[in-house]
This record gives C-alpha cells, structure tokens and sequence, in this order.
C-alpha cells in the first residue's frame, strides 16, 4: 500500500460503554497490538473520527515542531511576495 492509499476495514459497533472494537485485519495491517496508546481524534462539524498510535502522534507532532522555524521562514516568504 503507498503512502495516501487508504483502505476501508469493516465496521464497528460502540458497546453500552463506549467500547469499539477495530477489526482484525486494520489490527493486524496497522500493527495494532494490546496495550497500544490511540489517540481519537475527530472533526464535529464533519461528523468525523479516527485513530491515530500515540507513536505516529508524536512522530508527527515532533516534525512539526522541528521544523516550525522554516515554516515560519516559508510564511513570511509567501507574505513578501
């Protein structure tokens, strides 16, 4: 699978708990294992929600946050032009 391709897995039933269940084959592509730390992340407007590992999460906040000065270079740039 590349980078942008998505896949759709199956469904999901929220249980009286709250409790969803991601099936086995998302777990299993996605190395999901017990234990694992999601982040649920969602767009209310959108009626939107997802997963994210907590791995991914701070990989992508990390490459955000290290390179947020030449974003800043990138913006200011933009705004001369």
């Amino acid at each position: 699978m590349g980078i942008h391709e998505k896949k759709l897995y199956g469904t999901a039933t929220v249980g009286t708990k709250g409790q969803v269940v991601i099936p086995a084959d998302a777990r299993e592509q996605l190395d999901i294992k017990p234990g694992d730390r999601l982040y649920v992340m969602g767009s209310p407007d959108k009626k939107f929600v997802g997963f994210i590992k907590e791995e991914q999460f701070r990989q992508l906040l990390e490459h955000i946050t290290d390179n947020v000065e030449s974003y800043k270079a990138a913006l200011n740039d933009t705004e001369r032009e």
